[in-house]
């Protein structure tokens, strides 16, 4: 078992042996729960929230192979009804 020491601005540092087995790289988000025997220390949830970016080509396109030039055709018309739209408001 090791010590540590609480700092003056209320820091406690973990050592390196625990940080390494429980895989806490610096940043790692730690909530702190008081116990009738101490304090626990727990990695905060790791619920991400993700941006459509992140799930960009996650579903399979189940058809046909396209084409460079069919997919450019789509973005173009894309990009026209989205203007039209645009001009429309």
């Amino acid at each position: 078992m090791t010590t540590t020491r609480l700092s003056s601005k209320g820091q406690v540092i973990i050592p390196k042996a625990v940080r390494q087995s429980k895989r806490w790289a610096a940043g790692t988000e730690l909530t702190v729960e008081e116990r009738p025997e101490g304090v626990l220390l727990r990695p905060a949830s790791s619920k991400r929230k993700y941006s459509i970016d992140d799930l960009y080509g996650v579903l399979k396109y189940d058809g046909p192979p396209k084409s460079l030039a069919d997919m450019e055709r789509g973005i173009d018309e894309a990009m026209q009804e989205r203007w039209a739209r645009k001009s429309q408001k």
